[in-house]
This record gives C-alpha cells, sequence and structure tokens, in this order.
C-alpha cells in the first residue's frame, strides 16, 4: 500500500499532509505533519497539483480556501469538527453593534462560513501573539471558550469578550482523570492544551499548542509527562522521544473524526480524486481575507 501511495504521489504531483491528531499509520505515509498553522503555511507554500488533506473538515476548507487553483482531497468528507460550527446564528453581528472598535478573532477551528464574517484568524499557537498585535481594544473570540479565556489571561490590555463554544474531547478530560494519572505518576509532568477547560489547566506545568506540546517535551529534562490532548500527538511524542514515557487522562482523549482517516482511505482518494473539497467562490474570497491576515500577523 506505501508503494502505490508513493507512486501515486509521483504520478499526480500530489502530497499528504496530515494533522497530529490522524493515526498513526497515516502520520507515518504523509509528506508533512503538524499542527492547523504550519499545515496552513505548508498548503500556502506547496507546489504540489493535488494535496490530500488528513484531518477534518476545516482544515481541507482552509487548504482550499488559500489554494484556490490545487485540487484539495479528503480521505473522509464526513470528518468533521463540531466546535467548529459552535457559534449561534447572528451573534456576531450583534456584537459589532454593541461593541466599538471590535475585532472577531476566529479560531482557525470554525468553518469557512465563520471565517467569512471574521476580521482575522488564529491557531492555539499564534493566538496571544495576534491579539496583542491587533489595534482594537475589544475582541470576540470564536468559537472556543477554553482558548479565549486562555488568551485573555495573556492580554490584560484589552477586553476579549469569549463565545460559549468548546472541543468536546478537550473538555471531557476531567481534574478527576488527571488527579488520578497524577497520583499514578507522581513525578510526571503535566501537558495541557489551551482547548481544556479551566481546572485542568490550573494542575498543569506547561501549556501550549500541540506543536509547543511536543517541542517542550523534547526539550525538557523530564523524562514522564501526562499529556492532556487529543491521543494522536502520542506517534510524535514517541518518535522524538524514545528514552521518555507519555500518559494520558483515561479514557485517553481520542477524536473519532480524527481516526476516519486511514491509510486506505489515503489511497482510495490518490486513486480516484473523488472526495473533493468545493467551496463556492464569494465564501472563499471571503474567508481568505482573515486566514491571509493571520499568515501576515505570524510572521
Amino acid at each position: 500500500m506505501k508503494n502505490q501511495i508513493e507512486q501515486l504521489k509521483k504520478d499526480k504531483n500530489a502530497v499528504i499532509l496530515a494533522h497530529y491528531y490522524a493515526p498513526a499509520e497515516v502520520q507515518e505515509i504523509a509528506d508533512y505533519v503538524g499542527d492547523s498553522f504550519y499545515l496552513a503555511k505548508i498548503a500556502k507554500q506547496s507546489k504540489a497539483d493535488i494535496l490530500v488533506f488528513c484531518g477534518v473538515y476545516f482544515m481541507g476548507e482552509s487548504a482550499k480556501i488559500l489554494n484556490p487553483d490545487k485540487k484539495v482531497l479528503m480521505p473522509d468528507l464526513t470528518a468533521d469538527c463540531p466546535m467548529a460550527h459552535m457559534v449561534a446564528d447572528g451573534i456576531i453581528d450583534e456584537m459589532r453593534k454593541n461593541y466599538d472598535d471590535l475585532a472577531v478573532v476566529c479560531y482557525i477551528n470554525s468553518t469557512a462560513a465563520l471565517k467569512c464574517q471574521s476580521d482575522v484568524c488564529v491557531t492555539s499557537s499564534n493566538a496571544v501573539k495576534i491579539v496583542k498585535a491587533l489595534p482594537n481594544k475589544n475582541i470576540f473570540f470564536i468559537p472556543d471558550k477554553n482558548l479565549g479565556r486562555f488568551v485573555a489571561e495573556q492580554v490584560n490590555d484589552k477586553n476579549i469578550i469569549v463565545n460559549d463554544g468548546f472541543c468536546p474531547i478537550h473538555a471531557k478530560i476531567t481534574a478527576t482523570q488527571l488527579l488520578a494519572e497524577k497520583e499514578k505518576h507522581p513525578c510526571a509532568l503535566v501537558l495541557a492544551h489551551p482547548e481544556c477547560e479551566a481546572d485542568i489547566l490550573a494542575l498543569s506545568d506547561y501549556i501550549g499548542s500541540t506543536a509547543d506540546i511536543i517541542a517542550y517535551a523534547k526539550q525538557s529534562n523530564a523524562d514522564e509527562f501526562i499529556i492532556c490532548t487529543e491521543d494522536g500527538v502520542n506517534y510524535k511524542l514517541i518518535t522524538d522521544n524514545p528514552g521518555k514515557r507519555f500518559y494520558y487522562p483515561d479514557p485517553h482523549p481520542c477524536c473519532a473524526d480524527m481516526k476516519l482517516n486511514t491509510p486506505e482511505s489515503v489511497l482510495s482518494v490518490l486513486l480516484n480524486e473523488d472526495k473533493e473539497v468545493v467551496i463556492d467562490d464569494e465564501v472563499r474570497t471571503g474567508a481568505l481575507l482573515p486566514l491571509e491576515k493571520m499568515l501576515e500577523l505570524a510572521k
């Protein structure tokens, strides 16, 4: 299967992009593996004619928005992110009426339609940096309340209003689960994603994006870590750190949508070129502006 995939990539000038939360066997065959920000940059820079995006739908949408002339394929078009839809109809217009000098800051984990209504996109890697760089004093952060709250704690000179969305996977991690893991591994450092709830972050030794967690674990002198994010990240963690041990709250945080990406579905979509991301031109144009502003401000 790997040989078939490699040959098809050469024949069709295709590359495979995979998120850290995709299954290990998909990360293994990917040309690029990373978090949302890294993959957005790679998609923009790529010279390939076909981008096979192994993630969830908003990621494929973002790749297509940034690359209208490239064919963006997804191994499974039903792979979705519930949080990407968690903004109530009309609330953005209402916030713009109620607050002068408002910037709508949209986590990249959102639909193209929501991006169209936003001023700038962010990822968990660059959210604090970009919000600090904005001239606006009032910020409406959508859709994730947990990342929004984390940003507000780092940016004290702005009025940050957070939307009530959340990642179901990170929100399911409880303090009880984490404390049980800490009791089993008292020497382990806790590394948490800012999409986690506040009580998890309060118990953590380090808070950062998926890429930041991976970098921290590699640079740290510690040998044991409790990881509070989706367990697909384990592939990169153990690859980079063969002598270190990584634990997860029980049950492991696992995104079923991310796991819809399989080597079999990657091969199928390369063969048939059938699961293409298609976006209306008006939506694409509107969503492009906040994505390009993100790439500019995050340089």
